[in-house]
């Protein structure tokens, strides 16, 4: 009975969800009503509970695609025409969606390279006689995440594939680096203004300077700042709980995947010995160059645009595409002039780098095609109107989306089209308050809070949902099972938000980013501390 007691209460919760739908509207008009939660309800819930990602996604788009085709009348060819035509094929034909592809794969040949020319090996056995404690392993990892900061994508996929023969020499779970990846990935990009995430939030924001108003959300971004305070915390205190807390211990014992471990192929031996250091550090530093460069291309650099003007308007998908294609021609000709690698190693390293990154795109297919449901299914309007109508609650505003922000994000694994959706209705709440700010140029403090509100519940779940872009290219990035660290990171993340959630009350009251963001910060210690001492009394009484 035990045994079956989560799917018994899954299913439970399901049916009851179900009922509140059809309270809400009838199963025919389920576009814009509740019913538009419940694919991705049905999809997060099963893949959690059966740890089975791929099955669980694919449920979840047949639920959006029966729920559009009943609800449009189009029968049941209907339902395979939406899940097929607008969902599989049109996500694989977006250029977007294509550009992140290509980087992907991209990237997972320059790490089969780098790992054959004995890059990865080198730099490993460097790290063992540098990095010399598992807390300097987390301190690097933190500290390269922070580096590098311009793209969520980037920075997961690179600070992986660095990172891993360190932390693995360390006894550091995969689901651990998972974390400490995508900790330092959205959390960072959100709070810097020259990323792709500025230029995401300042181009959802009219009648305002969008750059000057992202720098303004940045110290009331509790969310983002408090998950780095966590991040530093449990690396120097090495204190783990939850389901991490097993993950940790099984890693310490030689097993850094606890289950599941062949879901990333093995990394490839290398062709000899005569990688250095250098044939790790130099392509790493080829890829960022080239990537940025790409980035501020795409965003009209070249033809007289200043760089932040460049960077703001950037298309992100087709300048990182661009710059790793650029950036793996220059690495095979570097490793051919080198003598490490043959041509015929290179070569086959395209094919081995694709298969790495198969896992990756399937969930990334599958994940945009819910989200597609989801967009049919239209519950950005449903949420809209809950927004709407807790508008009249200034007090309470920065709360209420905070946490509107949460679920949407989880619930369309988007955090993009969770600003994009309800920044705009801040701006139509505030357009009174925002008149005469172009006179001015002083921006009102509850816009601000009610703004970094938004993008701290939109990165919090996005950070939670196993659905999201960015979730999914942490664990592509640690080469973890994906729902091993969404489980392992859930109990960190809820703890920073119920924090933060603590934050935004205090702030719709009192409107002092010294007083909410210092007093956030201190709530935050005495939980850790509180936490820390916990799990030292039970490690002691398990010692008896």
């Amino acid at each position: 009975m035990k045994k079956y007691l989560s799917k018994i209460i899954f299913a439970l919760i399901v049916v009851a969800f179900i009922i509140c739908c059809a309270i809400n509207a009838p199963i025919t008009e389920a576009v814009g009503s509740l019913w538009s939660l419940l694919p991705p309800i049905v999809a997060i819930g099963l893949a959690l509970i059966t740890k089975e990602v791929y099955s669980s996604l694919f449920v979840g788009i047949i639920t959006g695609g029966a729920l559009y085709a009943i609800t449009e009348s189009k029968g049941f060819t209907g339902v395979f025409n939406t899940i097929v035509n607008d969902g599989l094929i049109a996500n694989l034909s977006d250029s977007y969606n294509v550009g992140i592809l290509i980087f992907l794969v991209n990237l997972g040949i320059i790490v089969v390279l780098m790992n054959k020319a004995g890059g990865s090996r080198a730099y490993g056995e460097w790290a063992a006689t540098h990095i010399k404690s598992r807390v300097g392993a987390c301190l690097s990892t933190f500290l390269l995440g922070i580096l590098i900061f311009v793209d969520d994508y980037f920075n997961c996929l690179t600070v992986g594939s660095v990172m891993r023969p360190v932390t693995d020499k360390h006894k550091i779970s995969r689901s651990k680096l998972a974390y400490l990846i995508d900790s330092t990935a959205a959390p960072v990009c959100i709070i810097a203004p020259i990323s792709s995430w500025a230029a995401a939030v300042s181009g959802t924001v009219e009648g305002v300077n969008g750059i000057k108003l992202f720098i303004s959300t940045i110290p009331y971004n509790l969310y983002a700042l408090l998950t780095l305070l966590m991040v530093l915390f449990i690396s120097i205190s090495g204190i783990d709980y939850g389901l991490m807390r097993k993950h940790e211990e099984n890693a310490s014992n030689g097993d850094l995947f606890t289950t599941r471990n062949m879901t990333y192929a093995a990394d490839d031996a290398p062709a000899h010995t005569k990688g250095k250091v250098i044939d790790l550090v130099l392509p790493v530093i080829i890829l960022i160059a080239f990537c940025v460069t790409g980035m501020i291309y795409s965003g009209g650099f070249f033809s007289g645009k200043s760089f932040i003007t460049a960077f703001s308007e950037c298309d992100a998908s087709y300048g990182l595409s661009l710059g790793s294609l650029g950036a793996l021609i220059v690495i095979i000709a570097y490793f051919i002039c080198r003598r490490v690698l043959t041509f015929t190693n290179c070569m086959d390293s395209i094919s081995a780098g694709f298969k790495q990154m198969v896992p990756a795109i399937l969930i990334l297919t599958f994940a945009w095609t819910l989200k597609t449901m989801t967009n049919h299914l239209d519950a950005g309007t449903f949420v809209s109107g809950i927004v709407e109508d807790a508008t009249a609650v200034e007090i309470l505003l920065p709360f209420i989306l905070f946490v509107v922000a949460i679920g949407l994000s989880f619930a369309t694994g988007t955090s993009w089209g969770t600003f994009g959706i309800l920044i705009p209705i801040v701006t139509s709440v505030f357009a009174n308050d925002l008149e005469g700010v172009s006179d001015t140029g002083k921006i009102p403090a509850m816009v601000i809070i009610c703004m970094s509100a938004c993008l701290a519940g939109a990165v919090c779940g996005d950070h939670c949902s196993p659905i999201s872009d960015t979730t999914i290219m942490a664990s592509t990035g640690a080469q973890c099972d994906h729902v091993n660290h969404v489980s392992t990171q859930l109990p960190y993340a809820i703890t920073v938000a119920a924090i933060s959630a603590v934050g935004y009350i205090i702030a719709g009251f009192v409107q002092n980013v010294f007083f909410v963001l210092g007093g956030s910060i201190a709530l935050m210690l005495v939980v850790l501390l509180r936490i820390r001492a916990l799990t030292i009394k039970n490690n002691s009484v398990k010692s008896k």
